[in-house]
């Protein structure tokens, strides 16, 4: 019974609007499951070879990049209601051009199009759940975001397994109704809370002069903010590692484990669905019980493990204990790293902070794909696992002295404002 109430009370006291954002993301998500199909796509229908799927993959990474950094820089002057609408509108006719361009350059211009467009989304979105969030609720607003995501890649890959094995341009097609619908859903309830929200801001401010001197005392740019910049760096290091799931993995999968692309779809869904039943519960555990930099350290050697495992053996039992860590790690580093953001900025710079430390996470999409299948290419799989496990090692210890660094008081506490500059 504990652990039920525990269960349900991690779900308590979130605004309407985080699970509204929560929903549209669920919905574009769920859309997007074409994403972890891109390298089975080029190497299995396409026939490039795996150097090639992996330039082209590292096309979605630099389109990832200067995206966050498109994000964050028209979400601080045109608000993230406009840069969201107008991303999840302008994304979806692409993915249905995806197969009107087969060769290797062809395919790299237009995933670097779509990512530019879709991946503007991102900080614009966190700056949304920072608004609409409680501020002791913070961390479990950005969870049960990442939760519909994660539900969103549960369900999508599996069915995408499955659309793909009949027909590729089937599956894209349900990409491009993905993201119309994630339209349609987000502006029909946003507009009106939109303009609301923005007059009751403004009012605020007209009454409380000390807001505004808050506001100016925490204006300056995140890249001056030495700190962060060497928090995000290791943000970098971090995903380089842990976002293999997304492309050699799935290889992996399909080489030397010689898995179909439904099963490749079946695992995938299986790492989402962990994510949706646990994130909110283990969540809501270590903010009580963690310090955030612990929570984090935790989740980076965790991901070590996950990855390090993989050149022990290659017997599915294997796989799922390795895809299944992988995802506790998600849980408990992912939603912590964007609570820091959000501490860190203050409101008129949050899109900045939002959209710099997403481009630390969009690096990993340029490098990932690129070194991952040269070293396989090079030195084989085994090499690309014991390595990354080294390297996240490394990494967790690093970001756990940072985050003692930035957060001195080292506690959710930091949610009521703290974390100055």
């Amino acid at each position: 019974m504990k652990i039920l109430r525990a269960y349900t009370d991690s779900f308590k006291g979130l605004s309407r609007e985080a699970w509204m954002l929560s929903i549209v993301m669920l919905i574009n998500r769920t859309g997007s499951m074409v994403i972890p199909f891109l390298g089975v796509y080029m190497t299995g229908h396409l026939n490039f070879d795996i150097t090639h799927t992996g330039i082209v993959l590292s096309f979605y990474g630099i389109g990832s990049v200067i995206g966050s950094w498109l994000g964050g820089f028209f979400t601080d002057r045109f608000g993230e209601y406009r840069v969201q609408s107008l991303s999840l509108f302008l994304s979806a006719p692409l993915f249905i051009m995806i197969p009107l361009f087969p060769t290797v350059e062809g395919m790299a211009c237009i995933i670097l199009l779509q990512s530019i467009i879709s991946e503007t989304f991102r900080p614009a979105n966190s700056v949304a759940i920072t608004k609409y969030a409680k501020p002791q609720n913070l961390t479990r607003a950005f969870s049960l975001n990442r939760m519909a995501v994660n539900l969103g890649f549960s369900i999508g890959p599996a069915l995408g397994g499955i659309l793909s094995a009949i027909s590729y341009e089937f599956l894209f097609a349900i990409n491009t109704s993905g993201a119309l619908i994630a339209g349609i859903v987000y502006v029909k309830f946003f507009r009106k809370r939109h303009k609301l929200f923005q007059a009751k801001v403004q009012e605020r401010q007209n009454h409380q002069q000390e807001l505004v001197a808050k506001v100016k005392e925490k204006s300056k740019s995140p890249y001056r903010d030495v700190p962060f910049l060497i928090f995000c760096f290791f943000c970098t290091i971090f995903s380089i590692c842990f976002f293999q799931f997304f492309n050699t993995i799935p290889i992996f999968y399909k080489e030397v484990a010689k898995m179909d692309q439904a099963t490749i779809g079946y695992v995938l869904g299986y790492s989402g669905f962990i994510i949706v039943l646990l994130e909110m519960l283990v969540v809501n555990l270590a903010d009580k019980y963690l310090s955030i930099a612990k929570t984090i350290l935790y989740g980076a050697l965790l991901c070590a493990i996950a990855y390090a495992i993989l050149a022990i053996d290659h017997h599915f039992s294997v796989l799922l204990l390795s895809i299944t860590l992988l995802s506790v790690s998600e849980i408990l580093v992912l939603p912590f790293m964007s609570t820091i953001t959000a501490l860190r900025s203050g409101k008129e710079n949050q899109g900045a902070y939002m959209g710099l430390n997403g481009m630390s996470f969009s690096f990993s999409f340029i490098i990932t794909p690129l070194l991952g299948t040269q070293i396989v290419y090079q030195l084989g799989f085994d090499t690309l696992w014991l390595g990354t496990g080294s390297i996240l090692a490394l990494s967790a210890v690093a970001l756990y002295f940072v985050i003692r660094w930035m957060l001195p008081q080292d506690k959710y506490t930091q949610a009521e404002g703290l974390g100055g500059h």
